[in-house]
């Protein structure tokens, strides 16, 4: 589990030094940085794939993701300590502006405590470099081994883009099924996955699909000759097949979610992080979702962040992280259900956010 975050210098946060527990949820006003926080993890994903730079140039540069451009912030820290089996597990970078307006590695340290150890073991990366040597390391580091393993399943999901060109409603390859996609473009190739190998979880993601569409069936995952494959389905009582662009936006978001939370627990990430799950959707299907993130909690780690009272409702004062803003920086922590007092022997949880007693009012 991703135990605590440190991240200095990045976009809205000056600084931030935040524990993590299985379920978080952030809650704030528009612009307070929860977005902010999300698109690190955003960045993380990238890292490791090789595509630090590029992520770099497609997010407006360097002087885009440093807290007030490089004059004011000239680098990024971040640590992530992970507890881990028989110790912790510590990732640490720092970046710093380079020529170009990008951002090159100052530093790069892994480091390991093993339990009932007063020092760790540290492992020093270089500097220099443009890109994570994480990938490279773990193929002789066990420690770098390790937390490639667990910033690799650091996953963002991202369901907001259901336009009639998304991912989601074009066909996939059905080898491409490792794991779901950050914006579910293979979504059917890894439906017919779990429908030839792992039939439980197909029929649970069936039934709940169910819950918050009645008119739906099943899906109809026929690959074509080229082995390609849609998210085609039917309709109950009907033999018509459906594309999936005849899914309503919230429709299609919601089966996302649920596909992503209900799938096999080998196929879960170790963190999942979602931006704004509420959108689209209906308040029963918000509390069906809702529903879901608690049970998936359970088996993996979960950052929400939300603006729908409706939706925090669903949680308890201890999952709530308040996101507030001053003049130019972010500020974040976890809220203290002693703070709430009787609010909540008359309120619930959100009406208590909309009245603005814990601060990071929605409005």
């Amino acid at each position: 589990m991703l135990q605590k975050i440190t991240l200095k210098g990045f976009k809205s946060i000056k600084t931030i030094d935040i524990n993590l527990g299985s379920l978080n949820i952030l809650i704030g006003a528009n612009g307070a940085g929860k977005s902010n926080l999300i698109s690190f993890f955003k960045m993380l994903n990238e890292m490791m794939a090789g595509r630090f730079q590029q992520y770099i140039g497609v997010s407006g540069r360097a002087q885009s993701l440093l807290n007030f451009g490089p004059k004011i912030t000239p680098q990024i820290e971040a640590k992530l300590e992970f507890e881990v089996e028989n110790g912790k597990d510590t990732y640490y970078l720092r970046l710093f502006h380079a020529a170009g307006d990008t951002l090159i590695f100052a530093e790069e340290t892994l480091s390991f405590l093993q339990a009932d150890y007063e020092s760790p073991r540290v492992d020093q990366l270089g500097a220099g470099h443009e890109e994570t040597k994480i990938n490279k390391a773990a193929e002789h580091m066990p420690t770098a081994r390790t937390l490639k393993y667990l910033l690799d399943r650091c996953r963002v999901y991202h369901f907001h883009d259901t336009s009639f060109t998304a991912g989601v409603r074009q066909s996939s390859y059905i080898g491409n099924n490792r794991w779901l996609m950050s914006d579910a473009g293979n979504l059917a190739a890894l439906l017919l996955k779990f429908c030839k190998e792992n039939r439980h979880s197909y029929q649970g993601i069936i039934e709940t699909i169910r819950l918050i569409a009645p008119f739906f069936d099943d899906f109809e995952l026929d690959p074509d000759g080229s082995g390609h494959v849609m998210l085609n389905w039917r309709e109950k009582g009907s033999d018509m097949i459906f594309g999936p662009h005849q899914f309503s936006d919230g429709t299609l978001r919601a089966i996302c979610l649920i596909s992503l939370l209900l799938q096999p627990k080998d196929k879960q990430p170790e963190l999942i992080v979602v931006d704004e799950p509420e959108l689209g959707l209906h308040p029963y299907a918000l509390n069906v979702v809702a529903a879901l993130f608690q049970s998936a909690s359970q088996h993996t780690q979960i950052l929400i962040s939300t603006q729908s009272s409706l939706f925090l409702d669903n949680f308890d004062p201890e999952n709530i992280i308040v996101v507030n803003r001053d003049d130019k920086n972010s500020h974040f922590r976890r809220l203290n259900p002693s703070e709430l007092g009787t609010w909540l022997d008359d309120y619930s949880l959100g009406e208590v956010w909309e009245k603005n007693i814990i601060k990071g009012g929605p409005y």
